[in-house]
């Protein structure tokens, strides 16, 4: 009978554990808040306020998004464990913003970030980076990914915060897509430009039908883009300022020739 009772009793202990790591191997990150000082950085660096829609990914208790509704955003958070969410919901209500928030048990790689104006997550950088294209592919340039402790791998952020009490924050701007050919035009006169990109690094090369350009400062950020072009005499600079618009550039340029300086429109496209 006690030989009986032993075997019952470790039975008992071999089931209990079984159910317990199967259903934490079921969820791909262990659930660690995420400090309130960290919140508000991660949201004073994606610079979050009213007109924004924050998804996070892997929202836990909810603090987050909780966070971000107090500074005039709505959104949802996504969270496997059934425990958060119902959790998640109780926070909301008692922080008076239920009607700003929603929290969806779902996986996090079946979620459409398409809606959102910022990401923000706390997780593995193994998870981060099998997110990236996604990620990339289907948020709207100039959309802000912030993420606690973990990078991208070699997508470089944007910004980043110093250790903070053993805390680190990451902001990545989403870039819009510019590697290409483009036919330039200002003035009347046509350049052709050549760029290549990598996320938000980009190289340019710039001819006009009478001269080739040096060109420097070049930063994309979102759908901000600029450079200067010196031509190989260096009687002539150019300073290009634009937005980027699916396969379309425009903006104003200064021309810089001597003392002679005027502000022109141009506009690229796509090839």
């Amino acid at each position: 009978m006690l030989n009986l009772k032993i075997k019952s009793f470790f039975g008992l202990i071999a089931f209990l554990f079984f159910f317990i790591y199967s259903h934490a191997q079921s969820l791909d990150v262990a659930y660690v808040p995420t400090p309130d000082f960290v919140v508000e950085r991660m949201l004073d660096m994606a610079n979050v306020g009213p007109g924004d829609y924050v998804i996070d990914l892997g929202c836990g208790d909810g603090r987050i998004n909780i966070a971000a509704a107090k500074r005039g955003a709505v959104g949802h958070g996504v969270d496997l464990d059934p425990e958060r969410i119902k959790e998640a919901r109780k926070n909301a209500r008692d922080a008076g913003v239920a009607d700003k928030v929603a929290f969806v048990e779902q996986n996090i790689y079946d979620t459409d970030f398409s809606r959102a104006k910022v990401i923000v997550m706390y997780l593995f950088p193994s998870i981060n980076l099998k997110l990236r294209p996604s990620l990339l592919n289907n948020l709207e340039p100039g959309s802000r990914i912030v993420s606690h402790d973990f990078g991208m791998g070699d997508w470089k952020p944007d910004k980043q915060e110093g250790r903070m009490e053993n805390h680190a924050v990451y902001l990545w701007i989403v870039p819009a897509k510019v590697k290409g050919s483009w036919s330039l035009e200002i003035d009347g006169e046509k350049y052709e430009m050549s760029i290549s990109q990598e996320f938000q690094e980009i190289e340019i090369e710039l001819a006009s039908e009478s001269s080739t350009f040096v060109v420097n400062d070049e930063m994309l950020s979102g759908q901000r883009i600029s450079f200067t072009a010196a031509n190989k005499s260096g009687h002539q600079k150019l300073v290009f300022s634009g937005e980027v618009e699916e396969k379309r550039m425009e903006g104003i340029v200064q021309i810089h020739a001597g003392d002679n300086k005027t502000v022109e429109n141009w506009t690229a496209v796509m090839e």
